[in-house]
């Protein structure tokens, strides 16, 4: 896994040495006046997050996915266009524009976003997307934080998402709201049976994987659509995306990268 680079981005105010906040030659004491601890407060600078809410992070973050052989122009412009920051903790910010993942609770993580990129240029390398330009209906499979969401929004005419964890369906459910992305429906429920009512899907993506795709994701693949999702390799230990393309005869199967994700796991929480 590639190791972030937090010295790519301007340090945060906490990392600011206390002296260096208060003024040339100052050392905050607890033993200081109170007149003088009000005016250093008055110094102090507050965060405002706008270098990140600016789009020059991204584009940077776009040039480094394009350098590493990401050629999609749609998927590109849509992970320029979604503000990652805003799907991670404060705390971890300035990380995010990193290639790496991130903790977003209860044991999951916002995947990087090299593995976002290419999984959603082979989604966009199926006949159905390579015809009309987007990725149609489309299914997710573990909504995790929403950032994929937003991005999908981007590339889809509509999206229908699954959470199997309670809070994690709430938290990206808040961050899509917050920033007013559709179209966009967020389910709570078991990704494994994916969500019938709402296929046939053009696309299927999913951010956990399992020994082998569920039957249900391959029936709700329309015809001509598209599915990416890990599984286990032929080896039994390591994951690996697999795609499949449904055919009017059937289900052509190929093997990409090798990956490593969250396991795919059944039932709601």
């Amino acid at each position: 896994m590639t190791k972030s680079r937090t010295g790519r981005f301007p340090a945060s105010l906490d990392a600011v040495a206390p002296g260096a906040r208060a003024g040339a030659g100052a050392t905050l004491r607890p033993q200081r006046p109170l007149a003088e601890a009000a005016r250093d407060q008055r110094q102090q600078t507050t965060p405002t997050g706008l270098g990140l809410d600016g789009t020059a992070v991204r584009s940077r973050m776009v040039d480094r996915l394009r350098a590493d052989g990401v050629v999609c122009e749609p998927v590109l412009q849509a992970m320029a266009a979604v503000p990652r920051h805003r799907f991670v903790d404060s705390a971890l910010a300035n990380q995010a524009y990193e290639d790496t993942s991130l903790p977003i609770g209860l044991g999951q993580t916002i995947s990087k976003p090299s593995v976002v990129a290419r999984m959603l240029e082979w989604c966009f390398l199926g006949e159905t997307a390579r015809a009309r330009g987007h990725l149609g209906q489309v299914l997710e499979i573990g909504t995790g934080c929403g950032y994929q969401a937003a991005v999908l929004a981007a590339l889809s005419r509509h999206v229908v998402s699954i959470e199997r964890l309670g809070p994690l369906h709430q938290l990206a459910r808040s961050h899509l709201s917050t920033l007013g992305v559709h179209p966009v429906r967020l389910i709570h429920g078991d990704g494994m049976r994916g969500h019938a009512p709402g296929g046939p899907y053009d696309t299927i993506v999913a951010a956990a994987g399992g020994e082998d795709l569920p039957p249900a994701w391959l029936e709700q693949l329309a015809l001509g659509g598209r599915l990416v999702a890990p599984a286990l390799a032929a080896d039994g230990r390591s994951q690996v995306l697999v795609i499949v393309d449904r055919r009017a005869d059937g289900w052509q199967r190929t093997v990409g990268e090798t990956v490593q994700f969250v396991p795919l796991k059944s039932g709601i929480a």
